[in-house]
């Protein structure tokens, strides 16, 4: 997707709509056009990670990630690496206690429910992701504007 394409056409609208009224609403409609030029982009970035994120904590494997070029934005699928000695590969003997507010201990049995697996594969899954060699630092979001 073209971000410019979608700035355009909201620049075309708000011109469309300044075009109804005298010289001062035209020349308000063009402020507000080139304040949207300029915001509009982060804005949907904004929307396509959250989107991506989203999408993402419904995947069983594999995440959504935001691919920006340029103008170009994309979203692409990538499936997560088994990670050697994991659930599949590993005897899982190793034990941990963990203590949770009610509150997330629901939230993690609703989310491994909607999964259709167990609370403690739906545990080991996240804590796989969350750890694997991949890493990409604090969260898996960018936020931000870049230009080229």
């Amino acid at each position: 997707m073209k971000m410019s394409l979608v700035v355009d056409g909201l620049r075309s609208d708000v011109a469309a709509v300044g075009e109804l009224g005298d010289d001062a609403v035209a020349e308000a409609a063009e402020r507000i056009a080139a304040v949207l030029s300029r915001s509009v982009p982060g804005r949907i970035l904004d929307l396509l990670s959250d989107a991506a994120a989203e999408l993402s904590a419904e995947l069983p494997d594999g995440r959504v990630e935001i691919r920006l070029a340029g103008d170009d934005v994309d979203l692409a699928y990538v499936a997560d690496e088994r990670v050697p000695g994991g659930e599949a590969d590993g005897d899982l003997s190793a034990r941990i206690t963990l203590r949770l507010s009610e509150g997330l201990k629901s939230r993690v049995e609703e989310r491994a429910s909607g999964e259709g697996v167990s609370v403690n594969t739906f545990i080991l899954r996240t804590l796989e992701r969350g750890t694997s060699s991949r890493g990409t630092g604090v969260g898996n979001r960018l936020r931000g504007y870049g230009t080229t």
